[in-house]
């Protein structure tokens, strides 16, 4: 019995719009007054996730959002559940990383801040920030607290140098570090403890459910670790092939009802 359904936002809960779908909002209802947990897991902070929550009717302290990939868990309230934060020195070490490379960086912070030192702020930190609606600061380590910690690094760009300089991060920083690629634009660096299926296992032992009664959706490479957890795994037919070969099944499309469809065949 499927006891909590976990979406991921971009590319499943959103359409290409970055709308939610009539349908979804019909089978999320559904869900919740069935009494089942609807969790949104998501590389967003909880600034990026609120609005969408309010809409769905997500709301109060005993429904929950799994944000910045795992990194902070909330009740819908704000109450924070459990967080794995990445350290002031590693912050250091990627921000100067990031400046030897030439590639655009910034970090989010628990209170949902996207902070960076770049002064030609990147249009996807930009992007970022109003995806998120978020505040951007442009700061150097320096100029914040010592021990200042962050959610998540995120080094941004184009495609094609992020492919490029992805294994030279890795052999840097992998020992340390997770490190995910959200999608083409977006390489994150997060505690070594976080992902999702790591978020959503912790949520799941502090409200007594266990993974094998969660249902998860997404469409990305930082869905894996949910898919290789839950019970049931649903990849979008929008999904990278990476994410669909972790799945035990693939839905429609998040612009053809996929969520909805696939919620009435496992989950009512």
């Amino acid at each position: 019995m499927i006891k909590l359904i976990a979406l991921d936002t971009d590319g499943t809960l959103l359409n290409y719009k970055n709308k939610i779908l009539p349908s979804t909002k019909a089978a999320i209802k559904k869900a919740l007054d069935q009494g089942i947990k609807v969790v949104l897991c998501s590389g967003r902070p909880i600034a990026g996730l609120a609005h969408f929550m309010k809409e769905l009717g997500i709301e109060g302290s005993d429904q929950y959002a799994v944000t910045l990939n795992g990194a902070i868990t909330r009740t819908a309230d704000g109450k924070i559940m459990t967080q794995d934060l990445v350290s002031n020195k590693l912050y250091r070490e990627l921000t100067k990383f990031a400046k030897e490379q030439k590639i655009p960086f910034n970090i989010v912070d628990p209170d949902s801040r996207i902070i960076t030192a770049d002064h030609d702020v990147d249009y996807f930190e930009l992007l970022q920030a109003w995806e998120n609606t978020a505040p951007l600061f442009i700061r150097t380590p320096d100029e914040m607290p010592n021990d200042f910690q962050i959610s998540k690094g995120c080094f941004v760009g184009d495609k094609a140098p992020l492919d490029q300089f992805e294994p030279i991060l890795r052999t840097k920083f992998d020992q340390d570090l997770y490190i995910v690629r959200a999608d083409d634009h977006f390489l994150e660096c997060l505690h070594p403890n976080v992902n999702k299926g790591n978020g959503l296992k912790e949520l799941g032992e502090k409200i007594g459910i266990s993974t094998n009664e969660m249902i998860a959706f997404g469409d990305e490479r930082n869905d894996i670790s949910m898919f290789d957890i839950v019970g049931t795994a649903v990849a979008m037919g929008n999904g990278s092939q990476e994410a669909k070969d972790h799945a035990d099944f693939i839905t429609a499309s998040n612009d053809d009802d996929g969520i909805a469809k696939a919620l009435d065949k496992f989950v009512f």
